[in-house]
C-alpha cells in the first residue's frame, strides 16, 4: 500500500476507534482480496473498506465498490473466520469508510452494513 493509501485507512481507523469500534486486524490478505480493517463493535464482526476519491464524479468513493469487490470481500471475509474460530461465530457486517476531498479537512462518510452478501 502507498502512503497516501495507509494515511485514509489511518484516518478511518482512528475515526471508528473514536466511535467505540476495536481494531482486531489490518490489512489481512487472501489471494482473493484484502480486509482493509477488522473491527468489532459489541459482538458484531465488522468488515470495513477503505475507498477515498478525491472528487465525486462517477459517484464517489462509496460507488466505487462494485458487485465483483463485494464478493471477494465476502470470501476474504469468510477466510478471516475460518481462521480465526474464536470469532466465527459473531454477527457480521460491512462497512465502508468512503472519503472523499483533501487535507486538512477531507469529509468522512461511514456507510454502516453497506452491503450484504446473505448468510455472513
Amino acid at each position: 500500500m502507498n502512503e497516501l493509501g495507509q494515511a485514509w485507512e489511518d484516518l478511518a481507523c482512528r475515526h471508528l476507534h473514536c466511535a467505540g469500534l476495536e481494531l482486531l486486524a489490518r490489512n489481512f490478505r487472501t489471494r482473493f482480496g484484502e480486509l482493509d480493517l477488522v473491527m468489532r463493535e459489541a459482538g458484531v464482526l465488522v468488515f470495513v473498506e477503505v475507498r477515498y476519491r478525491a472528487r465525486s464524479d462517477y459517484g464517489g468513493a462509496a460507488a466505487s465498490v462494485t458487485g465483483s469487490k463485494r464478493a471477494r470481500l465476502g470470501v476474504a471475509a469468510e477466510q478471516f473466520r475460518q481462521q480465526h474460530p474464536a470469532l466465527a461465530g459473531l454477527p457480521c457486517r460491512f462497512d465502508v469508510v468512503a472519503i472523499s476531498g483533501r487535507q486538512p479537512n477531507p469529509r468522512i462518510d461511514w456507510h454502516r452494513a453497506a452491503f450484504d452478501l446473505g448468510g455472513n
